[in-house]
C-alpha cells in the first residue's frame, strides 16, 4: 500500500482527471482493440488479440496504481506550510556556490515536478538536500557531475 502524499490541488485534479481518462476513454479503446482483432478469426494465433489483452492488462495496472495514489493524496495549502525551513511546496531562492549563481525553485511532488516552471521534485536529488534547510544554511547535493553545494537565501510560497 502507498504511504500519504501531499499535492497542490491543481496537482490532484490533474491525477483525478488522468484517471477519469483511463477509466472511460481507455477502457473503451481497448475494448475496441480487442473486438477489433477477435473479428480477424482465429484467437489462438492472433497476435493482434494478444497484444490487445496484454495492452489491457496494463492499463487495468495503471488504473490500479494511480487509483491508488489518487486514494492516499491529501492537498496541501499554503497555510500549511511552515516557511522558517525548506519543505514540500516551498519557494526557495538558492545559490549555487561554486558558480555564485542564484536561481528559485518551488519544491513539489514527484507527478507535479517541470523543470521549465521552475518546479522540482521533493525526492530529486537537491529536493532531498534541501529538505529542512533554513535560510542561511548550505545544502551538500549529490548530483551526477559531483557534490554541488548551495546556501539557501530564501524561502517564501
Amino acid at each position: 500500500m502507498a504511504g500519504l502524499s501531499y499535492y497542490t490541488e491543481e496537482g490532484l485534479k490533474k491525477l483525478k482527471d488522468e484517471l477519469q481518462e483511463l477509466k472511460t476513454k481507455g477502457r473503451a479503446d481497448i475494448a475496441k482493440q480487442i473486438a477489433e482483432a477477435r473479428d480477424k478469426g482465429d484467437l489462438s494465433e492472433n497476435a493482434e488479440y494478444d497484444a490487445a489483452k496484454d495492452a489491457q492488462g496494463l492499463l487495468e495496472m495503471k488504473i490500479a496504481k494511480l487509483g491508488e495514489v489518487v486514494a492516499n493524496a491529501r492537498i496541501l495549502r499554503e497555510g500549511d506550510i511552515d516557511t522558517s525551513k525548506v519543505s514540500l511546496l516551498s519557494k526557495v531562492r538558492i545559490k549555487n556556490l561554486k558558480v555564485n549563481k542564484e536561481v528559485t525553485y518551488t519544491l513539489v511532488s514527484e507527478e507535479e515536478a517541470d523543470l521549465k516552471t521552475g518546479r522540482i521534485s521533493i525526492k530529486s536529488p537537491i529536493g532531498k538536500g534541501l529538505v529542512g534547510k533554513k535560510v542561511g544554511e548550505v545544502a551538500l547535493v549529490k548530483a551526477p557531475a559531483g557534490e554541488i553545494k548551495f546556501e539557501v537565501m530564501e524561502i517564501g510560497m
